[in-house]
C-alpha cells in the first residue's frame, strides 16, 4: 500500500468524491473484505469480510430468538412445480432463476431451481406440519445462501450468490401476522441504527415495488454517502396468498378448516455494503465498534524494547478479559506510520500506541478512527475508558450519517422542481403522490429515481400530486438506488 502523507490517505484508493463506485470497489479489495472468483457475480469472502457478517449474524440471531423465532434449514434445490404454485411469485423471480437439469449424466425428470428465496419450500413443509390452531404460530428462520442470476453485479451489494437470513412465519389470524410483519421490521431498524450506526426510514412499499406475491411489503431505507438509497431490509405480509395454493390449513377454534396467514422477512450481506458506503472515507473503511472484527489495534512503538512488549501483552490480555476484540501489530518489517495507515484503511475503531515514554508515565496514546481525535490516557481503568469511547464512536458515526441524510433530503411540489433538486443534490426527495403507477414510471424514466417507500411518519406537503397534479393524500420518498 502506498502512503501519501501530504494528502493523508491511501493512494491505492480512488478519491471518494471523484469516483464513488471505484472508491467502493477499491475498499472491498484493498481492505481484504472480498475477492472476485472465476464466475462473474460470485465472490469469495475473506476472513475480515466474513467476520463482519458473523458479528451482524450474532446480533440479529439473538434478537430473533427473543421474538420466539427458531432456526431451521431447508434444501437449496426446489422443484419447478413448487415455484409455479403462486403466479405473482413465479413472475417476479423467473428471470433470475438458475436451473439444475442434470444429476450426474442423467437428465432430471423435473427441473430444479437453486433457491432465489425459500417461500415455496417452507410452504410445502408447513402444509405437512400444520394441523391445529394449537400448533400456531410457526416462527421459523434460516441462515443460508441464495442464488439470483442478476444482470448487473457489484461485489457484496449485488452478487449472484449472497448470504442472508429469511424468516417465514405462519399465524392463526391476519391481525397477528400483520403485527409480526411490523415487529420484525422494528427489529431490523434497531439492528441497523443501534449496531451499524445507520439511520433508517421505515415505511411501506408502493404496489409496484412490493415483493412478488405479497399483500404488503415494509422496508427500512438507508442513505449512502453519495445520496443514493439502499434498501437495508424488508418484511412482507402475505395474507393467504401462499397458504391457499399450498394448502396450509388448520382446524380453527370453531373446529372448522381455515387457511393460515403468513409473513416473510430478510436482511443480507448487502448490509456490509451499507456500512462501507455510509461510513467510509478517503482513508478507507470506517467500522462501527459493534460489528468491527477488531475493535482495538495496539501498535507498539520501539517494539524491540522488552518493556514495551511486556506492557503491550499485559494490555492485550486485560482488554480481552473485558470481551473487547483486540489485536497487536507486531510486524517487524513495517514502520508505525505504515501500520497506522493500514489499520485506518481496515476501519478499526480505536488505535492504541505504547512506547517507552508512555510506560514511564503509565499511559498510552489513543486515536479514534471516526474523527482522528488523539488523546493521552492513563493505563489505569483503560478497559472502562475504551468501552466508553466505543459507545461514543458508535453514536458519533450514527450522527454523521444522519446529518448527511438530512442535508440530502428535500421536498418537491412539481416534477420540474424534483428534477432540479435531484441534479443539484442527489438524495431523498419527498413529494405528495396520487397513487397512480404511471406517475412512478414517469419519475423513473425522467430522473432514474424510484419510490423508496410511503413513510410511516407522513407529512402533508401539498394537496396535489407533484407529478400529475391530481389530488394526493400520500407522501412518498423517492431516490436513486443501489
Amino acid at each position: 500500500i502506498m502512503i501519501d502523507n501530504k494528502n493523508q490517505f491511501v493512494k491505492d484508493i480512488t478519491n471518494i468524491e471523484d469516483d464513488f463506485a471505484q472508491w467502493y470497489t477499491d475498499i472491498v479489495i484493498k481492505a481484504e473484505l472480498c475477492d472476485y472468483t472465476k464466475v462473474k457475480g460470485f465472490i469469495a469472502y475473506r476472513p475480515y469480510g466474513y467476520a463482519i457478517w458473523e458479528n451482524i449474524q450474532h446480533i440479529a440471531d439473538k434478537m430473533f430468538k427473543k421474538e420466539g423465532v427458531k432456526n431451521v434449514s431447508m434444501p437449496s434445490l426446489i422443484p419447478e412445480s413448487l415455484l409455479n404454485k403462486e403466479k405473482d411469485h413465479i413472475e417476479g423471480f423467473a428471470p433470475e432463476v438458475a436451473w439444475v437439469t442434470k444429476g450426474g449424466q442423467k437428465e432430471l425428470e423435473e427441473k430444479l431451481i437453486v433457491r432465489p428465496t425459500s417461500e415455496t419450500i417452507f410452504c410445502d413443509m408447513y402444509s405437512k406440519w400444520l394441523n391445529s390452531w394449537r400448533d400456531l404460530p410457526f416462527l421459523y428462520n434460516q441462515w443460508c445462501n441464495v442464488l439470483r442470476w442478476e444482470k448487473e453485479t457489484k461485489p457484496i451489494l449485488r452478487s449472484r450468490e449472497f448470504m442472508w437470513q429469511e424468516g417465514h412465519t405462519i399465524h392463526e389470524t391476519a391481525k397477528e401476522a400483520e403485527e409480526f410483519t411490523q415487529r420484525m421490521l422494528d427489529v431490523y431498524a434497531i439492528i441497523i441504527e443501534k449496531y451499524l450506526s445507520i439511520p433508517v426510514i421505515k415505511g411501506k412499499k408502493t404496489e409496484s415495488e412490493k415483493f412478488a406475491g405479497a399483500d404488503s411489503t415494509y422496508t427500512v431505507e438507508t442513505m449512502m454517502h453519495d445520496g443514493k438509497a439502499l434498501q437495508a431490509g424488508t418484511s412482507h405480509y402475505f395474507g393467504q396468498n401462499f397458504t391457499i395454493p399450498f394448502d396450509i390449513k388448520f382446524t380453527n377454534r370453531n373446529a372448522e378448516q381455515e387457511y393460515a396467514y403468513q409473513t416473510s422477512w430478510g436482511i443480507s450481506t448487502r448490509l456490509i455494503g451499507a456500512i462501507i458506503m455510509a461510513h467510509g472515507d478517503n482513508r478507507g473503511l470506517k467500522l462501527p465498534p459493534a460489528v468491527a472484527p477488531t475493535q482495538v489495534i495496539i501498535v507498539p512503538i520501539n517494539q524491540e524494547n522488552e518493556d514495551v512488549q511486556k506492557s503491550v501483552k499485559s494490555l492485550y490480555e486485560q482488554l480481552q478479559e473485558s470481551d473487547i476484540r483486540v489485536d497487536i501489530d507486531n510486524r517487524d518489517n513495517y514502520t508505525p506510520g505504515y501500520k497506522f495507515n493500514y489499520w485506518e484503511m481496515k476501519g478499526v475503531p480505536v488505535r492504541i500506541e505504547i512506547g517507552p515514554r508512555d510506560i514511564e508515565n503509565n499511559q498510552c496514546v489513543i486515536t479514534r478512527r471516526d474523527n482522528f481525535e488523539k488523546q493521552v490516557v492513563s493505563l489505569e481503568g483503560i478497559n472502562e475508558t475504551i468501552k466508553a469511547l466505543m459507545e461514543e464512536i458508535q453514536l458519533n458515526m450514527f450522527n454523521i450519517v444522519k446529518e448527511n441524510m438530512e442535508n440530502k433530503t428535500t421536498s418537491a411540489r412539481t416534477l420540474e422542481e424534483f428534477k432540479e433538486q435531484m441534479e443539484a443534490n442527489q438524495g431523498f426527495i419527498k413529494t405528495m403522490w396520487c397513487g397512480d403507477e404511471k406517475c412512478e414510471e414517469k419519475i423513473k424514466e425522467e430522473t432514474g429515481a424510484k419510490s423508496r417507500c410511503m413513510p410511516f411518519e407522513q407529512e402533508h406537503l401539498d394537496d396535489k400530486c407533484a407529478i400529475c397534479g391530481k389530488p394526493a393524500t400520500k407522501m412518498v420518498i423517492w431516490g436513486r438506488q443501489y
